[in-house]
């Protein structure tokens, strides 16, 4: 390694080197490993958004010409404590959502119901599988082919309408993702 390296860099400090494939970094320092030598570094996005940042891993014994240019001598402030339950409910929440995708894969049913199947589940948790039929709410049941007349339950319920309007713009949404037809431009004279 060619250049100015030192032993640690402070966090917050200003920090340039050429990787080995020639690309020049500069950024601000986020986390340093002595041992390993690897260099974490907070820089300009590259789309410049002025509200993303692009983070680059670096393995200081691939780069050269490594320099400080603004070095933090300050202590810096300690990061927020994290809500580990709020982790934790979030974690669980994904568990459930996978597992629901994996139980509408193992229905054996077509992939129209699987795909009506996890559309529901994106806004409604009590849907399961009872064979090839999709219940929701323990009220509502969708038969195959799964279509808007296919939805079953108590009359007059609000569950039972709130579910149809869900089959009813998923249905919608499949059959204009499949049409591919250019639309109509109409212009003004």
């Amino acid at each position: 390694m060619a250049g100015l390296v030192q032993d640690c860099f402070s966090i917050g400090s200003t920090v340039a080197c050429t990787t080995c494939y020639n690309q020049n970094i500069e950024g601000e320092v986020l986390a340093f490993d002595q041992h390993t030598k690897m260099l974490i570094l907070k820089c300009s996005s590259a789309s410049n958004s002025s509200k993303l940042n692009d983070v680059y891993i670096l393995n200081l014994a691939l780069c050269s010409d490594v320099q400080v240019k603004k070095e933090v001598n300050s202590i810096p402030d300690p990061p927020q404590s994290l809500n580990l339950q709020r982790l934790s409910t979030r974690v669980r929440n994904q568990v459930e959502q996978k597992k629901r995708q994996v139980s509408a894969l193992a229905a054996g049913v077509s992939q129209e119901g699987q795909n009506l199947f996890l559309a529901i589940a994106r806004t409604i948790n009590q849907v399961t599988w009872s064979g090839p039929n999709i219940v929701v709410f323990q009220d509502v049941t969708i038969t195959p082919p799964y279509k808007v007349d296919n939805v079953k339950g108590l009359p007059d319920s609000r569950q039972l309408s709130y579910v149809k309007k869900i089959v009813e713009k998923h249905v919608n949404d499949q059959a204009t993702a499949s049409s591919n037809l250019p639309s109509a431009t109409v212009s003004a004279k």
